[in-house]
C-alpha cells in the first residue's frame, strides 16, 4: 500500500446521537484527547431539538442540528462518532461515509450480516486513505488485553485448550420497557447481540478464527421478540474448544473470560470494563516462579474504555491507516452472533463462512424462525 499524508490540521469530530452512551462515553472520550492533541467537537445531531441544543450547550460544541445530511454538508467532519440505536446504523454510516467520514459506531454494529457488508462495499478502497468504519468494541484495547493477546499469540504458556467466555448480566421489565429494546428490528437481536457481543469479540481477539458452533436460546422471563438467556459451544481453528453463556438474568452480575492453556491459567473478571488488576494468570505446576513473574507482568494500567479506542483510531485516522474493528476484522463478532442464532433456531451445527447472501440469517438475525421471528400471534380454534 502506498504511504498516505498524514492528516496535520485538527481533526473536525461531529457526534449523531446524545442520549447516555453520548454523554457518558464518547464525549469523554473526545474531551480527554482534545486536551492533548489537536482536535474539535464541531456538531452534534438528533432528532430531538430539545436534546441535541441542552447538549450542545452543557458540551460547550459548536452547532446543533436535527438533520444528518445538512451537518454533513455544512461542517465536512472528519470522523463521526455514532451514538444511535443499531436499526439507525447502517443508512448514518452510508451517509457519513460517503461524505469522506470516517465513522466511530457503537456496538452493537448493526441488525444484520448484509447491512455491515453494504457498509463495507461503501468505504476507502483497497490501499485508499479510507474512510473507514471502526466498531466500538474498548474491550479488546487497553494494557491487558494487549498483554494477554500477544502472550497467547506467541504460545507463551503452552497452546489454549479451552475456553469460558460468560455474560450473565441483570436486566429487569422496565428496562425492556424501553420501547426500541428487546425486538429484532430495533436491536438486532437480544443480550447475545447487545450485550454479550463484548466478551465475545474480547474472545476472538484473543484466540483468533472460530471454526463451527453449536447452541441454544431461550425466552425464560420477559415478554420480548429476542431471546433473553443463550449458551453455545464453539470450537476454534487453533483447535481450543469454548463455552459461551449470555444472559440478562443474573442477579450476581459478571463478565468473565477464562481460557486454559498447556502452561497455565489466564482469567478476566470484571463487569463493564476492565484494568489490570481484573486479570489472573495461574501457572501449572512445575512452571518456574520467574516465568510466571514474565506473564504477570502487565506493564503499566491503560484500562480498557472508550479512550483507549479511540486514542488509536485518531492515529489511524492521521495516517490514512484501517483501523481495528473494521471491515473484516469488525464483521468477525457480528457472523459469530449470526451463527449462534441459526445454531440455536435450526438445532443444527453452523460453521463459519456459511452464512452468505442466500442464508436467511444474513439479511436478519431471527432467519424467519417460527416461534422467533416477529409476526402476528398464531390463531387458536
Amino acid at each position: 500500500m502506498p504511504e498516505q499524508p498524514a492528516l496535520r490540521r485538527p481533526i473536525r469530530v461531529a457526534i449523531v446521537g446524545t442520549g447516555a452512551i453520548a454523554r457518558g462515553s464518547h464525549l469523554p472520550a473526545l474531551t480527554a484527547l482534545g486536551a492533548e492533541q489537536p482536535l474539535e467537537v464541531v456538531a452534534a445531531v438528533d432528532v430531538d431539538a430539545a436534546s441535541v441544543e441542552a447538549f450542545c450547550t452543557d458540551a460547550g460544541i459548536g452547532r446543533p442540528y436535527t438533520d444528518l445530511g445538512l451537518m454533513l454538508a455544512e461542517q465536512r467532519p472528519d470522523l463521526v462518532a455514532l451514538c444511535t440505536p443499531p436499526r439507525f446504523h447502517r443508512d448514518q454510516t452510508i451517509a457519513a461515509l460517503r461524505a469522506g467520514a470516517w465513522v466511530w459506531c457503537e456496538k452493537p454494529p448493526c441488525p444484520s450480516l448484509a447491512d455491515f457488508d453494504a457498509i463495507e462495499a461503501a468505504e476507502g478502497g483497497p490501499g485508499s486513505a479510507g474512510p473507514y468504519a471502526a466498531i466500538v468494541f474498548q474491550h479488546r484495547f487497553g494494557s491487558g488485553s494487549r498483554h494477554v493477546r500477544r502472550l497467547l499469540s506467541e504460545r507463551a504458556m503452552g497452546r489454549p485448550l479451552v475456553a469460558h467466555c460468560q455474560t450473565t448480566w441483570f436486566r429487569d421489565a422496565a428496562y425492556y420497557s424501553v420501547p426500541w429494546r428487546g425486538t429484532w428490528s430495533s436491536e438486532g437481536g437480544g443480550p447475545a447481540m447487545g450485550h454479550g457481543i463484548h466478551q465475545m469479540d474480547l474472545l476472538l481477539d484473543l484466540l483468533g478464527p472460530w471454526s463451527e458452533i453449536r447452541a441454544m436460546a431461550g425466552r425464560l422471563v420477559h415478554d420480548v421478540e429476542t431471546e433473553d438467556v443463550s449458551t453455545a459451544l464453539v470450537r476454534f481453528e487453533n483447535g481450543a474448544l469454548a463455552t459461551v453463556v449470555n444472559s440478562v438474568l443474573s442477579p450476581d452480575e459478571v463478565s468473565r473470560i477464562r481460557i486454559d492453556c498447556e502452561e497455565a491459567t489466564v482469567e478476566l473478571t470484571h463487569l463493564y470494563g476492565h484494568r489490570n488488576a481484573d486479570w489472573r494468570i495461574t501457572p501449572a505446576p512445575g512452571v518456574s516462579p520467574e516465568r510466571a513473574a514474565s506473564w504477570r507482568n502487565f506493564g503499566a494500567d491503560v484500562p480498557s474504555s472508550h479512550e483507549a479506542q479511540l486514542r488509536g483510531l485518531l492515529d489511524d485516522l492521521r495516517t490514512g491507516r484501517r483501523p481495528r474493528s473494521s471491515g473484516a476484522d469488525g464483521r468477525t463478532s457480528l457472523e459469530l452472533v449470526a451463527a449462534l442464532y441459526k445454531a440455536a433456531f435450526t438445532g443444527g451445527t453452523v460453521r463459519a463462512g456459511e452464512i452468505g447472501p442466500d442464508d436467511p440469517y444474513y439479511g436478519t438475525l431471527h432467519g424467519n424462525a417460527p416461534g422467533w421471528a416477529p409476526g402476528p400471534p398464531a390463531v387458536t380454534a
